[in-house]
């Protein structure tokens, strides 16, 4: 869980930009800046912020991420029929061996217990399962997905993503600041800051690729680089 304010950092981005009285960056400013930062830090790593939930599936195939849902990570188990009861695992599959295999997967057979689903990362609010869910009485299943961070309604409210990017998102508000479209703008800072902030984000995807667990587990195809 977050512990970190968003009063914190907008407090030391007011420090740095010589602003303490709050003349020419007020907190409601910093604060949208601020915002702005956490959804650009999960277009860049959209596992900066991951929900883990049961979700009820809808009739057929295809199926959608909820609604704040930008990618899937994985599908873990089934949930039942009432999206408590743990059930049987659920595996990737590719969806090119599926249409070789089993070309009338798309309309049998009817199971609400999930075996496989399939995923593209062309397609990334979107996912199939197999066998097909029946029209009614549909079944739940375990899902782990990046979501877009809830917006920080107020300055002393804590940030949506993990504390450790507190750094990366005062470089995001000070990248804002400096960029201001004024006479005082201060492209230089601004482009070091952004620089700063993409790079930091950068390297935590890289860091959190090469210590995966899963790096020990060739054949789970969650070992795809960037995918901890």
């Amino acid at each position: 869980m977050p512990t970190v304010t968003a009063q914190s950092i907008i407090e030391r981005a007011q420090v740095l930009l010589q602003d303490t009285v709050k003349v020419r960056w007020p907190d409601a400013e910093l604060l949208t800046w601020l915002n702005e930062g956490q959804q650009a830090i999960v277009v860049l790593k959209p596992t900066a912020y991951v929900r883990s939930t049961a979700v009820q599936l809808v009739a057929g195939t295809k199926q959608s991420l909820p609604a704040d849902g930008i990618q899937l990570i994985d599908i873990v188990r089934n949930m039942g029929t009432d999206g408590l009861t743990a059930g049987r695992a659920v595996r990737i599959v590719s969806r090119e061996v599926m249409d070789a295999q089993a070309p009338t997967w798309h309309v049998s057979p009817l199971s609400q217990i999930v075996k496989h689903y399939m995923y593209s990362a062309l397609d990334p609010n979107t996912f199939y399962v197999y066998p097909r869910q029946p029209a009614s009485g549909f079944g739940w299943v375990e899902i782990a997905y990046g979501a877009r961070p809830p917006a920080i309604a107020a300055v002393g409210n804590t940030i949506s993503v993990d504390d450790i990017y507190q750094t990366a998102l005062l470089d995001y508000v000070l990248y804002r600041a400096y960029s201001k479209d004024t006479e005082f703008a201060d492209s230089g800072r601004a482009g070091m800051h952004q620089q700063a902030f993409v790079s930091a984000i950068a390297g935590k995807a890289q860091a959190e690729a090469g210590v995966s667990p899963n790096n020990t587990a060739p054949a789970n195809p969650n070992s795809a680089p960037g995918a901890a």
